[in-house]
């Protein structure tokens, strides 16, 4: 029997007294694919930081990846990939495109290592199945906020990770650009091997078909947790928002319209 391939344990994280995690358990089985919906400051990325090792659990609980508590840090950047805008500022922004994805198999921006013909060659069949292989040769700072956020998940599959957090990618994006990137990212999720993918986002909208299921987090707290279509309900998400919601579903997605 397969391990999880994260299991959050009554995790809880304080800074200065303040609870920003509340005894979370949440558990991603490798395959799934999950959102994670929230406001603003319902604990979604102090989640993501401690899943992907950047901070630990400070106030109770425990993590297990695969079944392990105990990590290598070098390697744990390699098996969990995060996609966040944050990191587009600290990549060359003349950096051709094929070399910011080749520079994931590293876990570093930059190609600080010797990468060979075969990562180049696989870089270029990540950037096709997010079909942007035209962009190859761009320089990375030329590129739109929806391409480069498909290139940035490129760049994540280099390691092979079998879990990539995708952090409100399309913050900012207007809606052409939105629903351009999520076409191409519901096509990803239907490719075989593709690593469990875990969105992040505060509009309901965003979440697509192949997340099954959601986890939805208010004031550090899960709310709900389960398959998608039991738990994206009128009453939920009146919850969620503390407004009076009704939902629209049209192909698989959520629509809100406040009452």
């Amino acid at each position: 029997m397969k391990k999880a391939a994260l299991e959050i344990c009554s995790v809880s994280y304080s800074i200065d007294g303040k609870r920003i995690l509340d005894s979370i358990n949440w558990t991603v089985q490798q395959g799934e694919h999950w959102a994670i919906l929230g406001p603003n400051g319902s604990g979604k990325t102090t989640l993501l930081k401690i899943a992907c090792g950047y901070i630990w659990p400070n106030d109770g609980g425990a993590v297990y990846r695969r079944g392990k508590a105990l990590i290598d840090l070098r390697e744990l950047r390699k098996s969990i990939g995060w996609v966040t805008s944050t990191l587009v500022p600290q990549i060359p922004p003349r950096e051709k495109t094929f070399r910011t994805v080749v520079s994931g198999k590293f876990a570093q921006t930059g190609l600080w290592g010797e990468p060979t013909k075969k990562d180049f060659a696989q870089a270029e069949d990540y950037l096709e199945q997010m079909g942007c292989s035209y962009l190859s040769n761009q320089e990375f700072g030329t590129l739109s906020q929806g391409e480069q956020q498909k290139v940035l998940i490129a760049r994540a599959r280099m390691t092979k990770p079998y879990l990539i957090f995708l952090d409100e990618p399309c913050a900012g994006m207007d809606p052409g650009a939105r629903e351009n990137f999520l076409s191409t990212l519901q096509k990803l999720g239907k490719q075989k091997k593709v690593p469990s993918l875990i969105y992040v986002t505060h509009h309901i909208e965003e979440i697509l078909p192949l997340f099954k299921r959601t986890l939805i987090l208010r004031d550090g707290k899960v709310l709900e947790s389960g398959n998608t279509s039991a738990i994206l309900k009128r009453d939920v998400l009146g919850r969620l928002y503390q407004v009076s919601l009704s939902i629209t579903k049209k192909k698989g997605r959520y629509w809100p319209v406040i009452e």
